[in-house]
């Protein structure tokens, strides 16, 4: 019944003379979920409005399903859409529409015609007047209801004539790849994939870092990760993911720092390390999934110790947010269930009896003075021996 989909978007709509730019990646971004979809679509743009065509027969089901998960999109319409043969013509689509839609069971319309092409005999209101008369003649069970209503029928008078009554709610946002490049730093938990997430939301291409441990850590830990980055790839696209291995690093911290301040000092090699990628890489800064006590290296004093290793800004958008919120997202990106699974990372692994939580930054440093050049080495053959995965759903 539909031909495709008419798609809205919000905050792209209030950017000036660089509006085409956001537009043309929402496009391709659409172009690029659709290809897995079976069917054949034609994606163009018209003065405010984003189309999805089908060219034949299609998966509605699929099409709806990649379409929630693109950024920038805000209501997703499928939609009828016919040439301008009269006014008569109009209506008798918008019936048979109604009628294969909602067949004649009781509800309550509101007809909200919008006429972009001024030359149409008819204005808006008339439009709403007339439609919603024939409306109430063809279907006696149905009943006009101003304010809220169980159905909007929505005319839209262009160069062809769009018809819909229902808008499916996108993810918002913004089209992915208007806004650069970020490293997040993914664990094996809930929170850096929803903080991933987050900042992708609004723009940004992601690539990650994820730190193993072997024999510490085994090798389900670091599938799971790949997993991790796989199901955010279903929003963000594919995910370069960097896989350190951190045992010698982490072994060295160990056996020459005081163990209540190895968390801390693990983070600082861990941000250093990602930081080196990152800017290698193109990326722009650094996310990390944490939140203000949430843990021992998450205090303000802990997070202004990591902090303080990185030139690149570091983004952290969970970082006031209570764990059942965080908990919210990841149910609703099903990122959850696999952060859950009982496969230890290196940060969980190696976790003094008492870790300082309002480390000092001057001891920290001080205790970093008893890493010799080794440790440099040890960075420089991590981040040489790094295994690259492309995650991808």
């Amino acid at each position: 019944m539909y031909q495709g989909f008419l798609i809205k978007y919000a905050e792209i709509g209030v950017k000036g003379k660089n509006r085409y730019l956001f537009e043309d990646k929402l496009i391709s971004r659409i172009e690029e979920v659709l290809r897995d979809v079976d069917g054949k679509f034609r994606v163009w743009k018209e003065s405010g409005r984003i189309y999805a065509e089908a060219e034949g027969d299609y998966d509605y089901d699929g099409a709806i399903e990649a379409l929630t998960r693109v950024f920038g999109i805000t209501g997703i319409c499928p939609m009828v859409q016919i040439a301008d043969n009269g006014f008569a013509d109009l209506c008798s689509h918008i019936i048979a529409h109604m009628r294969e839609t909602y067949g004649e069971r009781a509800y309550t319309f509101k007809v909200k015609a919008r006429r972009a092409r001024k030359n149409y005999p008819l204005d808006s209101q008339e439009m709403n007047s007339r439609i919603g008369e024939i409306l109430l003649r063809e279907f006696p069970n149905l009943k006009v209801d101003v304010h809220t209503p169980d159905i909007w029928v929505n005319v839209e008078i262009r160069a062809r004539i769009n018809i819909y009554t229902e808008t499916i709610p996108g993810m918002g946002g913004m089209p992915l790849g208007t806004a650069g490049k970020a490293m997040l730093l993914l664990s094996g938990g809930i929170d850096s994939p929803v903080a991933g997430y987050m900042v992708s939301r609004r723009g940004v291409e992601l690539e990650a870092t994820y730190f193993h441990a072997p024999p510490y850590t085994s090798e389900r830990a670091k599938e799971k990760v790949v997993e991790l980055a796989r199901l955010i790839s279903r929003y963000t696209g594919p995910v370069k993911l960097h896989i350190v291995n951190f045992t010698d690093i982490q072994m060295y911290i160990y056996d020459q720092c005081p163990h209540e301040q190895l968390t801390i000092l693990m983070r600082r090699y861990m941000m250093r390390i990602a930081e080196r990628l990152a800017r290698e890489n193109g990326c722009l800064g650094l996310i990390t999934g944490e939140s203000i006590g949430q843990v021992a290296s998450q205090t303000l004093q802990s997070l202004n110790a990591t902090n303080a290793v990185c030139s690149l800004p570091v983004y952290r958008p969970v970082i006031a947010f209570d764990k059942q919120e965080i908990v919210d997202v990841a149910l609703r990106i099903n990122t959850y269930e696999t952060s859950i699974l009982p496969y230890e990372d290196c940060c969980t692994t190696f976790v003094a009896k008492h870790p300082v939580t309002k480390p000092n930054l001057a001891s920290i440093e001080k205790s970093e003075q008893k890493l010799t050049g080794q440790i440099e080495q040890m960075v420089a053959e991590a981040i040489e021996t790094a295994e690259v995965v492309i995650a991808q759903s």
